[in-house]
């Protein structure tokens, strides 16, 4: 039979579909068992509507076999089957797809889902196939036919000698392989099982292969024969199209498991089934500890999606942001507007809807958890707060309204975490702030010397320990119309709270002991805030001591610095003590050893580290004398 050209475009379209369309060459087998499973709906559907088809579900199958002496790989349908002129029409023609004809000229049935719509699919073949032949029959015809191609070079069509049943055979013979590609892997029945597994598990009808087992030989137990059997290889019904009411948690967590989204039970799981503008369903889960690599450049987030129970990307981070990025689960969708090769998708409305209406189901379950079970969402917070405070700071503080009300700190008065929100009801009459201190750890704040007059007045303290957390307030300025304080700001926002005026005696002082320590401080005044202290330092503008710490770590920093104050408590001892050596007029050695004291101690107390440990040690010796 004379060889034809294939009809659309040139050798070189087929060469593109071939080599440039799909990064993965294993995806060959999902779309040609995607296109089998569209035969059998085909099927299907003439029998829904023509009353001399009939049509029983247990008799339609699709079987793959692999026979490695012959290097042929086999996917063989039971579903509508190609005339001659189908064969020439669908598979002569580049880029044709029979499946969006029919889709587009039959009206959509219950359970009909019709997989393919760009008609490239089954040329992905030609990425493992030295040579692919097509033995079809029409389930109307009594003629069998044969397709064969090689490739770019074109295809023939020729009556078959074979008397098949209605449906299509394809026929894949593979390549040799090379240092570069293993071909073989698509004759092995494990690779083969685990890529139908991975792609085309919740295909609706039975993916067959005969296997090979050794098993115990009936009459003797202690040897073993080897038995062929027959294997459905795939789940075919997707947990998330079950009715909810007949799932238990016990089955949302095997399939958690299964998919290895994690190793221990999750957290929480939401079933969601949306049907309108655009039609999804999707099982999510929130875990209940983050993965050991999940606060690294290793971590990838996404959810997985299908489409009709095929899978087509693993991790589609899009439907998740990066706030989010925990989340683990999948997404089921046939309304997406997939690319020509089904791996990509494009960025379009639909997608963004789709990820807009799970972030709003992710935060409504958050916040459920949050007040129907305190104890799992503080575990859940401890794991990935970080994560939710990443999302306030992260651009420019773009999505704060979504999370202000899911972050927690630690509470001075409730010796537990807190939300903005109990925070804000508990706040004391004319109380016009927020109050945080931020540091390394809740014992150390607990005991801060800035906070005292804060905690004496009985106003209630946030405890920021993380170091993105001051960072993220900062972003978000303000709660239900409250500003965030640090109790470090030089203004407490108090009444009372204004610094009292120094006298000329301790001006004097405060001027010898900025002379002293130079340009370390931009300042040294009279405390408001302290009580049992000596001294603290406190910092003014936008950028505070535990900012500074953070921000030092990070190359190219600039060496920024907090503008930090000196803040003395002009009724403590030490303050006798400082006034006493300069009257005494023989003491200034002594009086710019404990100015110095003072503000490496204040150093210290506030997680810094002392310049030269050395002449801090010797300056505590020379105040003793």
């Amino acid at each position: 039979m004379a060889k034809k050209s294939f009809k659309a475009e040139s050798k070189r379209l087929l060469d593109i579909m071939i080599n440039s369309i799909y990064t993965q060459k294993e995806i060959f087998l999902r779309e040609l068992i995607s296109n089998a499973s569209d035969a059998i709906d085909k099927r299907y559907y003439k029998a829904l509507t023509d009353e001399n088809t009939s049509f029983n579900r247990d008799d339609f199958y699709i079987r793959i076999a692999a026979d490695k002496d012959s290097r042929t790989l086999t996917i063989r349908d039971t579903g509508v089957g190609m005339t001659k002129e189908e064969l020439e029409t669908n598979l002569g023609t580049i880029a044709r797809s029979g499946s969006l004809d029919f889709k587009t000229n039959n009206e959509p049935k219950d359970d009909v889902d019709i997989i393919g719509q760009f008609g490239v699919g089954f040329y992905s073949a030609f990425m493992v196939a030295k040579s692919v032949t097509v033995t079809s029959r029409g389930v109307d015809s009594n003629e069998t036919w044969e397709w064969y191609s090689e490739g770019v070079d074109g295809y023939s069509v020729k009556k078959s000698d074979d008397d098949i049943e209605a449906g299509t055979i394809v026929e894949i013979v593979l390549k040799e392989s090379t240092d570069e590609e293993n071909y073989d892997e698509f004759l092995d029945a494990y690779k083969l099982k685990n890529l139908i597994r991975k792609y085309s598990d919740f295909i609706k009808y039975p993916i067959k292969m005969e296997t090979t087992r050794s098993v115990p030989k009936e009459d003797n137990e202690e040897e073993f024969e080897e038995r062929t059997e027959d294997e459905t290889l795939n789940s075919m019904v997707p947990i998330w199209r079950k009715n909810k009411n007949e799932l238990t948690d016990e089955d949302y967590e095997n399939f958690y498991m299964d998919k290895h989204f994690g190793y221990e039970k999750p957290l929480r799981h939401m079933h969601i089934s949306v049907d309108g503008s655009i039609s999804y369903t999707s099982i999510l889960y929130i875990p209940a500890n983050a993965p050991f690599d999940f606060y690294t450049r290793e971590y990838e987030k996404g959810l997985e999606l299908y489409s009709n129970g095929v899978l087509i990307m693993q991790k589609c981070g899009d439907l998740l942001p990066d706030y989010f990025s925990f989340v683990q689960g999948i997404v089921d969708s046939a309304d997406l507007s997939l690319n020509i090769s089904r791996e990509l998708l494009q960025h379009n409305r639909q997608l963004s809807l789709i990820a807009k209406r799970i972030q709003e189901k992710i935060k409504t379950e958050l916040l459920n958890l949050m007040e129907n079970d305190r104890d799992k969402y503080e575990a859940f917070f401890k794991g990935f707060g970080r994560q939710l405070k990443y999302g306030v700071y992260s651009e420019w503080g773009r999505h704060k309204e979504t999370l202000q009300d899911l972050i927690l700190f630690y509470s001075s008065t409730e010796k537990k975490l807190v939300s903005l929100k109990e925070y804000i009801a508990r706040m004391k009459e004319g109380q016009k702030v927020i109050y945080y201190a931020s540091g390394e750890s809740v014992e150390k704040l607990s005991r801060l010397p800035q906070a005292e007059r804060i905690s004496d007045e009985g106003y209630e303290i946030l405890y920021f320990t993380d170091e993105i957390d001051e960072f993220a307030i900062r972003v978000l300025r303000e709660y239900d119309g409250k500003m965030f304080k640090s109790v470090s700001d030089g203004d407490l926002d108090i009444e009372d709270g204004e610094r009292p005026e120094e006298t000329e005696e301790q001006k004097a002082i405060f001027t010898a002991i900025k002379e002293e320590l130079g340009d370390k401080v931009s300042g040294v005044r009279v405390s408001a805030r302290l009580k049992s202290h000596p001294a603290c330092i406190v910092t003014e503008g936008g950028l505070s001591i535990e900012m500074e710490k953070a921000l030092s770590q990070m190359p190219d920093s600039g060496g920024v610095k907090a503008q930090k104050f000196l803040e003395i408590n002009t009724d403590h001892a030490v303050f006798a003590a400082l006034s006493a050596c300069r009257d005494g007029g023989n003491n200034s050695d002594k009086f710019s050893a404990m100015a110095r004291v003072l503000y490496n101690q204040a150093l210290l107390i506030e997680g810094l580290t002392v310049e030269d440990p050395v002449a801090f040690a010797d300056d505590i010796w020379a105040i003793t004398k």
